[in-house]
C-alpha cells in the first residue's frame, strides 16, 4: 500500500487586491502521475489527486470496460514510487485473457491517450443502455443534489481548484462523493467507491461539478445510473450519446434553474413556455 500523501500544499504568493498587493499564503491541490498497470504492463497514466487510489483503480477498470465486475479483480496493489503512484491490478484468468486480447487489438504501444485508449473505435464505443430504469426525480431533487454535493467537497473548500462527483439517491441525499483535480478521475473514484459498497447504480443519479463530455456520459452509463446532473454545460456529442443510451442529462444547474437536454420524462418539473 502506498504511503499516504498530502492532498494539498500551502504556498506563498503575491495577492493583488483593490487595497494593494501583499504576500499571503494559500492552499493549493497536489496532483501526481498515477499509473494503472495490468499484468505488469502500464496501460494508462493519469494526473490525479493523491487519494482514494483503490477506488480509482476499481472505478477506472469498471468504467473503461476492462472488467465487468469487481470480482474479476484478484488484487490491487498501490506503490509510491516517489515521482508518482504505480497501481498494479491483477486480473483473474478470464478477465486477464480478455484484457490481453484487447491490448493486441490496439495499434502501437499503449500510452495515456484518452483514458488509456488509442483507437477511434475504443474512444467512440457504444455505452450501456440505462433506459429501463424507473428512477424519477422532481425539480427539488435536482437543485438539492448540487447543494448537498457542495457541502461534501473539503478539498474544493480548501483550494477552490478540484472537481467532485456524487451519487444522489432520492430520500437519502448524496450517499457517496469523491473529489479530484480531474473531473473524469473524480467520477472513476466514485464508481469504485459505489462498487466497493455494493450500491446499485440504477438506484440514483450522478451529479458532477464539471461540464459533461462524452466520457462522463460513458462512465455514468457504466455505473448504471440513468441520470447525470452537472453545474456546467454538456457537449453536443455527450447529448447525442446520452439520448441514445436512454439517459437523462440535466446541466447548468444554478440555484433553482437547470436545463434538461435528454429524456425529460424522468424529471417532474412542470411544463413552461419555450425559452431561449
Amino acid at each position: 500500500m502506498a504511503a499516504r500523501r498530502k492532498a494539498t500544499t500551502q504556498i506563498s504568493r503575491l495577492a493583488r487586491r483593490a487595497g494593494g498587493t501583499a504576500a499571503a499564503n494559500r492552499m493549493v491541490p497536489e496532483e501526481t502521475p498515477v499509473a494503472f498497470s495490468y499484468a505488469g504492463t502500464t496501460h494508462a497514466v493519469m494526473m490525479a489527486s493523491p487519494a482514494d487510489f483503490e477506488d480509482f483503480a476499481l472505478g477506472f477498470s469498471l468504467t473503461e470496460g476492462i472488467v465487468a465486475d469487481p470480482k474479476e479483480i484478484e488484487a490491487i496493489e498501490v506503490e509510491d514510487l516517489g515521482a508518482g503512484i504505480d497501481i498494479q491490478i491483477r486480473l483473474k484468468d478470464k478477465a486477464n485473457t480478455r484484457f490481453q486480447a484487447r491490448r493486441r487489438r490496439l495499434a502501437g504501444p499503449v500510452g495515456c491517450g484518452l483514458c488509456g485508449i488509442e483507437s477511434i473505435e475504443e474512444a467512440m464505443r457504444s455505452v450501456d443502455a440505462v433506459g429501463s430504469s424507473k428512477l424519477t426525480l422532481d425539480a427539488e431533487d435536482v437543485t438539492r443534489s448540487v447543494r448537498l454535493l457542495s457541502k461534501l467537497q473539503p478539498l474544493h473548500t480548501e483550494t477552490g481548484a478540484v472537481h467532485a462527483a456524487g451519487f444522489y439517491v432520492p430520500g437519502k441525499g448524496i450517499v457517496m462523493a469523491r473529489e479530484d483535480v480531474g473531473r473524469h478521475n473524480a467520477l472513476d473514484k466514485l464508481a469504485g467507491a459505489l462498487a466497493k459498497a455494493g450500491i446499485d447504480g440504477a438506484t440514483g443519479a450522478v451529479v458532477v461539478t464539471s461540464r459533461v463530455s462524452v466520457e462522463m456520459v460513458q462512465k455514468t452509463a457504466a455505473i448504471g445510473a440513468p441520470i447525470i446532473m452537472a453545474v456546467s454545460a454538456p457537449t453536443a456529442l455527450a447529448i447525442r450519446t446520452a439520448e441514445a443510451a436512454g439517459m437523462t442529462l440535466v446541466a447548468l444547474v444554478r440555484g433553482d434553474d437547470f436545463d434538461i437536454f435528454t429524456h425529460p420524462e424522468r424529471v417532474a418539473c412542470g411544463v413552461a413556455k419555450h425559452v431561449a
